[in-house]
């Protein structure tokens, strides 16, 4: 519940799932503390939404066409500056939501809370202006001491794929390669778009490499003159 002369929170839901979408705005509603202003179904929407009708909150799924989690997250603070991105998403990972929160989401919450738990986390986004909240499985966390070095949040069939892609196989090529049908490789993919933010092949392959993920190609020096050696006159 609100309390006593407090408006109600104002949302948008930006879900490309019209089921999952439609079943949430109907969840959230029967709480007075909320209202649903609008809905996005793409990265570009949930932008336009934020910046025409400026809600206090920008619910935000990962997986949408259109610009990735990144982008859509800083053009918001540009464009609406009294919005904050809580991004609600089934990928329960400490690297991705390090990375989104440190770009300016106000919370990362995974899709398996509870109505109160989710309602409770919302209002907290919603009235306090500075902070960030982090819900993720327990089992997920760093063990003391921090992140390990080099974890990365794909998995290792994905980390082999987006190699392949690095070394600018098609997908049919890399089908090929891991002995996995195309369609296969295509959900590894989308995966790897989602979990990195990404909004293409060149872009997810930007991202793993500024994220350590790859290591980029090293080209081959050309060999100096002196270095070559010099053989016997015959």
């Amino acid at each position: 519940m609100s309390g006593t002369g407090t408006a109600p929170l104002s949302l948008v839901l930006a879900d490309d799932h019209t089921l999952f979408r439609e079943g949430l705005a109907e969840l959230i509603g029967l709480d007075p503390g909320f209202t649903v202003a609008g809905y996005a179904d793409t990265g570009t929407a949930a932008v336009a939404a934020a910046e025409r009708l400026r809600p206090d909150l920008l619910l935000l799924d990962l997986q949408m066409p259109g610009p990735g989690p990144d982008m859509v997250i800083e053009q918001v603070a540009h464009r609406s500056d009294r919005t904050r991105v809580v991004v609600l998403t089934m990928y329960d990972d400490v690297v991705l939501s390090s990375r989104l929160l440190a770009r300016g989401a106000a919370a990362y919450l995974v899709k398996n809370l509870g109505r109160e738990e989710l309602l409770a986390a919302l209002r907290v986004v919603g009235r306090a202006r500075d902070g960030v909240l982090l819900a993720l499985q327990h089992s997920t966390l760093a063990p003391p001491g921090g992140v390990p070095a080099g974890r990365s949040p794909l998995s290792p069939r994905e980390t082999e794929v987006l190699e392949l892609l690095a070394a600018g196989c098609s997908n049919a090529r890399i089908g090929a390669r891991l002995g996995i049908a195309e369609a296969t490789v295509k959900r590894h993919l989308t995966h790897v778009y989602a979990k990195l933010g990404a909004s293409s092949r060149v872009d997810a392959l930007r991202l793993a490499y500024e994220s350590q993920l790859l290591r980029r190609p090293v080209p081959e020096a050309p060999t100096a003159a002196a270095d070559i050696p010099l053989t016997s006159a015959p």
